[in-house]
């Protein structure tokens, strides 16, 4: 079996939670930080922590508004974290791949 690259993953993108928002903001498009905590059943703190870093890093952008007097912070993939999210399911379907052809 050839090397494989785990150096080369994204640890942005790698950790659960971050993945799941990455996969859940290109599945579903735009979604509000509510919307996101309950898909991923986390705490507001725990959400709150992940969402600045992918907004830190660029691979999500934050739009925040008023709904009557509730604030409401959507937020949205950007074109990195399109690039981003591709390349870590791409190195993990390498490695599935390369797994399931040492089973055969």
């Amino acid at each position: 079996m050839p090397p494989i690259d785990f150096n080369g993953l994204d640890t942005a993108v790698h950790g659960p939670v971050r993945l799941g928002v990455l996969t859940a903001l290109q599945m579903d498009g735009p979604l509000d930080f509510t919307t996101l905590r309950k898909q991923l059943d986390v705490a507001d703190g725990v959400m709150g922590l992940h969402l600045r870093k992918l907004e830190d890093i660029g691979y999500i952008t934050c739009k925040k508004s008023f709904v009557g007097r509730r604030p409401r912070s959507t937020y949205r993939i950007t074109s990195s974290g399109r690039k981003a999210l591709a390349g870590y399911l791409h190195a993990m379907q390498q490695l599935i791949d390369a797994v399931e052809a040492e089973g055969k």
